[in-house]
């Protein structure tokens, strides 16, 4: 009975693992239902894609959870196999095996039903994440996969000085969506932090911006100077980025081609 116990100990601690493994990909930035069958391919050892590994390879966080996995995963199995030689030789009689197997898929049916309880995936799932937040430091996410950072397109920050054509006001005068370009966010000089800056939103010297646009794109609007030079610099982006977006169009018919978004758009009053 010892030997049947320890099975049923050893898949428990299996599906634990594979529940924080899950968790912990998921915290690098991929989708829950991708992280739980990456953590569930490397504990086994089996569907471990050359696509879904790419994603994993390229990653050194991910790559070292499933490494971890890989080893954990074939010492378990062969501890339930070799447990399981265990419990069924040397026994005593048939109706003894049949009640030690009885009781094994009895507890593992049992061990089943708790796993796939919605309720007690999500309380696991609450609990893992924050015990991964207070003792590790896994917020490693895959910025470049997660917003498609290929072909022209990056992420940047620019620091404002007090000739730059962006220094403005309010965030919509200058209209960047139109050149294609987003304001991600805005540290302060003070250190504050502007998180998705609304169109009324100032932007002053010393200002650092987070940008996500065209790279190119992103160089000249560094160096891009105030007055009528930055204006017509902007009206050229405007005119590129059209071209970018009929290009696009191709691709997805039904986008937006005017550009504009909330950093474009005057400040709203909310009547009552």
């Amino acid at each position: 009975m010892v030997a049947v116990a320890t099975v049923i100990i050893a898949v428990v601690v299996s599906i634990l693992i594979a529940r924080v493994a899950t968790v912990a990909l998921s915290v690098t930035g991929l989708s829950r239902e991708s992280a739980r069958f990456q953590a569930r391919s490397a504990l086994t050892g089996t569907g471990f894609t050359t696509v879904e590994a790419e994603r994993v390879v390229d990653h050194p966080i991910r790559r070292r959870i499933i490494m971890a996995l890989m080893l954990i995963g074939n010492a378990g199995i062969v501890t339930i196999i070799g447990t399981l030689a265990i419990s069924f030789t040397n026994v005593g009689d048939r109706g003894d095996a049949f009640l030690r197997l009885g009781l094994l898929l009895g507890g593992l049916l049992v061990v089943w039903a708790v796993a796939r309880n919605d309720r007690v995936d999500r309380l696991l799932t609450q609990a893992i994440a924050r015990l991964l937040r207070e003792y590790t430091d896994l917020d490693t996410r895959d910025y470049a996969r997660l917003l498609k950072l290929s072909g022209d397109y990056a992420v940047t920050e620019m620091t404002v000085d007090p000739d730059d054509w962006i220094v403005t006001e309010t965030l919509a005068d200058r209209r960047l969506t139109d050149e294609g370009i987003i304001v991600l966010g805005i540290t302060r000089p003070d250190g504050s932090y502007v998180g998705v800056p609304r169109g009324d939103t100032p932007v002053r010297p010393g200002d650092t911006l987070i940008l996500y646009g065209r790279a190119p794109l992103l160089a000249e609007l560094d160096t891009r100077p105030t007055g009528d030079e930055g204006d017509e610099a902007h009206g050229r982006g405007v005119v590129d980025h059209r071209v970018v977006l009929n290009a696009e169009a191709f691709v997805d018919p039904a986008r937006d081609q005017t550009g504009r978004d909330e950093q474009d758009a005057p400040p709203t009053v909310e009547r009552r």
